[in-house]
C-alpha cells in the first residue's frame, strides 16, 4: 500500500463525501474512488460501508485506521524530515468555553500566518468532554480549565486564570462583600461539566450548597445578554471573558472580601500520543502565547 492510499483513506474517514473531499485536496472523485479500491483490495476486505453517496467507516475500518494512523505520521513525519521550514497535516483541537472562545482564535491566526500549509480542526467543548476525547483519541490536544488526574492524560500548566463575580448593577461595584452576602441573589452558572463551574463550587466547598443557582447558561453571549437586562443576577465568570464589558461599564465586578477564584489552566494530550513535529511545534507555540498574555 502507498503513502497517498493511507492518506486518502484517513481524508475519507474524516469526511465521508468524496465529492466534498475531491474539492477539499484537488482531485477527481474517481481517482480517490480507484485508491480506496486499490488499498481495500490488497487488504483483501472492504474498509467502508457503502450508505447513499457517503462512505463509512466499517468495524474493520475503524480498526485499521486505529492500528496504522500512529504509523502512518511517522512516516509522513520522516518523508518531511530535512524540510525544516516547513510543517504540514491536520491538527485535531479541542478548547474549554474561555480558552476557545477568547484566546484559542488568535493562537490559530498566528500559527497559521507561519505556517499556511497546516490544517487545525477546531472545536469548543467543555473540559469533562474533552478529557474523554483525549482518552477516546478524537483529539490531538486540548486545552482545559479543570483539574485532570487521568493516568493516560499528559497534562501541561499553560497558564493561570482569574474568576471574577460580575453584574451590570452598578452600585454592587462600590461596596466588598463576603462571598455569602451574595448566595440569595440569583446566580447564572455555566452548565455541568465546566470547568469554570467545577472552580466556583470547589472553592466555596460547603457552602456552594447554599448558593442560589438561578439559571444554568452554555454561551457567554447568552449570560451576558441575560446580565445587562437583568440587575438583579450576577455570575461568577474568566475576567478574560468580560474584559471588554468591564472597560465599556456595561458590567461591573462586584469586589470580594477574602475570596479569589482562581484556576490552572492546562494544555493535554494523551500520553500514548505520537508527537509529529506538527503537534510538537503547535504545543511550543501554544504554551509561550498563554505564558505571553497570562503567565504561568
Amino acid at each position: 500500500m502507498t503513502l497517498k492510499e493511507l492518506e486518502l483513506f484517513y481524508y475519507l474517514s474524516e469526511n465521508p463525501h468524496i465529492s466534498q473531499l475531491a474539492k477539499q485536496i484537488g482531485m477527481s472523485q474517481s481517482a480517490i474512488s480507484l485508491a480506496i479500491k486499490s488499498l481495500e483490495k490488497k487488504l483483501s476486505e472492504p474498509l467502508f460501508d457503502r450508505v447513499g453517496k457517503k462512505l463509512v467507516l466499517n468495524e474493520r475500518g475503524r480498526l485499521f485506521k486505529e492500528k496504522t494512523h500512529p504509523y502512518f505520521l511517522a512516516l509522513k513525519d520522516a518523508e518531511n524530515f530535512f524540510q525544516k521550514d516547513k510543517l504540514s497535516g491536520i491538527l485535531h483541537v479541542a478548547s474549554s468555553k474561555t480558552i476557545g472562545d477568547f484566546i484559542m482564535p488568535q493562537i490559530m491566526f498566528d500559527f497559521l500566518s507561519l505556517y499556511p500549509s497546516v490544517t487545525i480542526e477546531k472545536e469548543i467543548r467543555n473540559s469533562s468532554e474533552i478529557i474523554q476525547k483525549i482518552l477516546d483519541g478524537t483529539i490531538d490536544i486540548g486545552f482545559v480549565e479543570s483539574v485532570c488526574n487521568e493516568p493516560s492524560i499528559i497534562k501541561e500548566t499553560i497558564g493561570c486564570d482569574q474568576l471574577i463575580v460580575v453584574s451590570s448593577n452598578k452600585e454592587l461595584s462600590k461596596k466588598i462583600f463576603y462571598i455569602d452576602q451574595l448566595f440569595s441573589k440569583k446566580w447564572l452558572l455555566r452548565e455541568k461539566g465546566s470547568g469554570t463551574r467545577e472552580v466556583f463550587l470547589n472553592k466555596l466547598g460547603d457552602l456552594a450548597k447554599e448558593v442560589n443557582i438561578f439559571m444554568e447558561f452554555s454561551e457567554f453571549e447568552e449570560v451576558k445578554m441575560l446580565l445587562e437586562k437583568n440587575p438583579e443576577v450576577i455570575t461568577c465568570v474568566s475576567r478574560v471573558s468580560v474584559k471588554k464589558e468591564l472597560q465599556r461599564e456595561e458590567l461591573f465586578e462586584v469586589k470580594l472580601k477574602n475570596f479569589i477564584f482562581e484556576r490552572e489552566l492546562h494544555l493535554v494530550y494523551h500520553k500514548n500520543k505520537y508527537k509529529s513535529k506538527l503537534f510538537e511545534e503547535f504545543k511550543a507555540f501554544s504554551k509561550q502565547f498563554f505564558e505571553n498574555i497570562l503567565g504561568k
